[in-house]
């Protein structure tokens, strides 16, 4: 006899899971607590064995519950993808994402891979150029939508994280105690500069410029040989350099943010979906913040 799992049951039960309380879950899934038990123990009668038990911390999954759990996941996921697939309208063409280089590694993997799932047809075609340059590309309608990093503050970009700027030198590199400082930044349109040369103008220290121009690449070089220090946002720090403390002498620096910047002009529905999943990727990493 054919037996089908209801897949609303399925998705209390994970979330219940998640989150280790009826209540929780409910809020969670915009039911009432007893909605969600209800749901529970429908699965549990179909299964014919408990999936929770309560312990100090609360509810906890039984050995049955434990081997549920991971399928039940992936039977959401597929469901999740279905219904996304059959219901989005097959949108073809290409989007332009502009997005300064040192954001790639640590922001733009979660970003590509959700909206490709959503729009499988649709091709993101990437621009990299540092943060004043894609609003410039974004007003001559270059781009379709940038990432762009601002001192934190008003803007008219959504802001999605806001992330220190920090020193950063090689690891166990001596390069910070040199005056004056040898410092190493991407270009002269980097929207880090200013702020850089600004801290240390206001701390009375000197600096010379050892690489002023080429790609992040060639800056991270420089700083892993001890050639010089550079300054970065916290989260996307280069393996094998280290974020310098404040006993190296060196003054603060601004905090930035990382803002979603849309065109002007009306958006494509293909930029809003990715408009979207932009967004839904900062929430995913819990970095989304109030503009």
């Amino acid at each position: 006899m054919t037996r089908n799992l209801d897949t609303a049951l399925i998705r209390s039960f994970v979330t219940v899971a998640e989150t280790s309380s009826m209540t929780a879950a409910a809020n969670a899934l915009h039911l009432t607590q007893g909605a969600v038990s209800q749901q529970i123990k429908r699965l549990e009668d179909a299964f014919a064995c408990p999936l929770f038990e309560r312990d100090r911390r609360g509810l906890a999954l039984t050995n049955a519950g434990e081997r549920l759990l991971g399928k039940a996941r992936r039977l959401l996921a597929l469901n999740d993808e279905i219904w996304a697939e059959i219901t989005t309208p097959a949108f073809t063409g290409e989007v332009r994402l502009g997005m300064p280089c040192d954001l790639l590694t640590t922001y733009l993997p979660p970003i590509l891979k959700t909206y490709a799932q959503e729009y499988p047809q649709v091709d993101v075609a990437l621009v990299c150029l540092t943060s004043p340059l894609l609003a410039q590309a974004l007003a001559a309608g270059e781009i379709d939508l940038a990432i762009i990093e601002e001192p934190a503050g008003p803007s008219e970009g959504e802001c999605l994280a806001i992330e220190r700027l920090v020193w950063v030198g090689g690891k166990g590199g001596e390069a910070y105690l040199k005056r004056p400082l040898p410092l190493s930044i991407v270009s002269d349109t980097c929207a880090f500069r200013p702020v850089v040369f600004d801290a240390m103008r206001r701390a009375g220290l000197a600096w010379r410029l050892v690489f002023g121009t080429g790609s992040s690449e060639a800056i991270t070089a420089t700083v892993l040989t001890d050639l010089a220090v550079t300054a970065s946002l916290a989260a996307t720090v280069p393996p094998g350099l280290d974020i310098l403390t404040t006993e190296s002498g060196l003054p603060d620096l601004s905090t930035f943010a990382i803002n979603l910047h849309l065109p002007h002009a009306q958006m494509s529905p293909i930029a809003q979906g990715l408009a979207r999943h932009i967004r839904d990727s900062f929430v995913g990493r819990g970095r989304l913040k109030a503009a």
